[in-house]
């Protein structure tokens, strides 16, 4: 047995916490969020190095990142366990794993099938963390400051993007090994995840689970702590959650964010393809929409607890969010955009994108508390579920939408590299007829067919017979890798070319799930205007103390 008095063992506030102690538990699990998801998004800044270095074709990535969606959406019913034994433990020890197997164990797997397996075992222990997180943030955030809290919260997405695309732009140029962005990362989480086990703490679960409308409250819901009885409060957790206003709600932030989870999984893959940009240049444009995302989040958030309403804000962000769209799909797909146009674009597109979500992430936590405050983690357990479900479909779809990006990944950076290398070698071979080539690559040793396409090398390129000579030897030097070039260069000449229009046909599927957004923000709870959250809130304050003078 430890020291019970140790946070480590004690987790539990009796008493609603004061501002200071409030904002550093809110900072904590913040710096957590983004923790993990800089070590769980830190793969996508040198995917082509890793499917290059395990001969993993675009497809098995994606469908294993299919794979570790469908564990993350399995471990958010695990998640939903965070009413019962209480949100720290999965967060800080999760942390941990997490910390270690990126760190110490993914990186150093032999083959694409142990690397694969350990992605998974991530995004089940991810899941988890991403149900934990935000109900640590609703508890200590009342109604009027949840949507700024949430936007606090949303910066670890975000801010995780941000810090693997930073730290990778300023280290692959300097640390050759893909396997070094694993380690900074997994042991930022393990630094992280100690931190956390040693300080951060929770709200015992009478005080968490009651409406809270602004801290003025705080001695109403300690007096109201007395009447709870937390068992009977979390009995069928999944009965009260799964309904139809809570799955609606959460399809509809799901399909709304396909475009956002384009850009965190295959920004960069798509600007090397596109426009063939290095890693470190494709990674400075992902840095500019990060961090204004990660602005106008927190501000979004703030404008909407001062009108103390979500939905307009969810509505014209919507609508902004779909126009950016379409203003990309008309630019974005073409060889001749610059960087800083596409940077610009991506970032008015961010910025709606914050619009929406901050604001969403208050609504739908308020939706559950109206049904059921004590079941806040069961309840953000079915959008996390929900979520993976369509991002996973998303993904598993893409490679037949945007087939030709499979050529350009897999093989477009080695034909790349044996064009530039090997240009001397290609002017030859393009100096032999093509009867003549193909008769030397089956018998190099037939004298008749050398002298022949000796003959033709000096006629073309107008050398001397040693010369000539010279550029047959080091073609056959070359051979292999020109046989190379000769078996995928078609192929990712043509992808080239269908490379953007596909892209653009991915992009039209993500402004569809925008289109399909709007209408269903009619569908959550919350009120339209300033006056109708006035109200609204006066109502609940009302409430509150009715439920604490029933107990006087």
């Amino acid at each position: 047995m430890g020291d019970s008095r140790l946070p480590i063992y004690n987790r539990y506030l009796p008493t609603y916490p004061g501002t200071w102690e409030r904002s550093f538990y809110l900072a904590l699990t913040v710096m957590a969020t983004v923790a993990l998801y800089y070590q769980v998004y830190c793969g996508g800044t040198v995917a082509p190095q890793i499917l290059n270095y395990y001969d993993i074709t675009i497809k098995f990535y994606l469908f294993a990142a299919v794979l570790g969606l469908v564990f993350g959406a399995a471990a958010t019913i695990l998640g939903g366990l965070a009413d019962r034994v209480g949100r720290v433990n999965l967060v800080a020890y999760g942390l941990l794993i997490v910390g270690f197997l990126v760190a110490a164990v993914q990186p150093h797997m032999p083959n694409k099938w142990a690397f694969a397996a350990v992605g998974s075992l991530v995004g089940f222990v991810e899941g988890v963390i991403l149900v934990a997180t935000p109900a640590l943030m609703r508890d200590f955030s009342p109604r009027m400051g949840r949507a700024m809290a949430m936007g606090f919260w949303a910066l670890g997405p975000v801010l995780g993007s941000l810090c693997a695309a930073e730290v990778s732009s300023h280290t692959l140029g300097h640390l050759k090994a893909w396997q070094d962005q694993f380690t900074i990362a997994g042991v930022v989480g393990l630094a992280v995840g100690v931190i956390v086990v040693y300080t951060l703490r929770e709200l015992d679960p009478p005080l968490r689970d009651q409406i809270m409308v602004s801290l003025q409250d705080r001695a109403l819901v300690e007096a109201g702590a007395k009447g709870i009885d937390v068992n009977a409060a979390i009995r069928q957790p999944w009965k009260q959650m799964v309904t139809a206003r809570i799955v609606t709600s959460a399809f509809a932030i799901s399909v709304f964010l396909m475009f956002y989870y384009v850009l965190v999984g295959a920004l960069v893959i798509y600007l090397e393809t596109t426009y063939q940009y290095s890693g470190s240049k494709a990674n400075s444009v992902a840095n500019w929409v990060w961090v204004i995302d990660a602005v106008a989040l927190v501000t979004f958030g703030f404008f909407s607890d001062r009108l103390r309403v979500r939905k307009p804000f969810m509505f014209v962000g919507g609508i902004g969010s779909l126009v950016a769209t379409f203003v990309f799909l008309s630019q974005a797909t073409h060889s001749s955009t610059s960087a800083h146009t596409l940077t610009v674009i991506l970032c008015v597109q961010t910025t709606f994108g914050a619009m929406v979500f901050a604001p969403w992430m208050a609504g739908f936590t308020e939706s559950v508390e109206d049904r059921n405050p004590a079941l806040m983690a069961t309840g953000l357990a079915v959008s996390g579920g929900v979520l993976r479900i369509v991002i996973g479909v998303t993904i598993f779809l893409f490679p037949f939408v945007v087939p030709a990006v499979t050529p350009l990944v897999d093989y477009g950076p080695q034909v790349q590299q044996y064009s530039s290398e090997y240009a001397s070698q290609l002017k030859t071979a393009e100096a032999i007829q093509p009867a003549t080539l193909r008769s030397l690559q089956k018998d190099p040793g037939d004298f008749t067919v050398v002298e022949s396409a000796l003959d033709q090398i000096e006629m073309s390129q107008h050398i001397t017979a040693p010369a000539a000579l010279s550029k047959l030897e080091s073609l056959g030097a070359a051979a292999g890798k020109l046989t190379y070039l000769a078996k995928h260069g078609p192929a990712v000449i043509t992808a080239l070319k269908k490379d953007p229009p596909q892209w653009r046909h991915w992009f039209l599927v993500t402004a569809a799930g925008q289109l399909v957004f709007l209408p269903l923000v009619f569908v959550t709870v919350g009120p339209w205007t300033p006056a109708g959250g006035r109200r609204r809130d006066k109502e609940q304050e009302r409430q509150l103390q009715a439920s604490v003078d029933a107990l006087i």
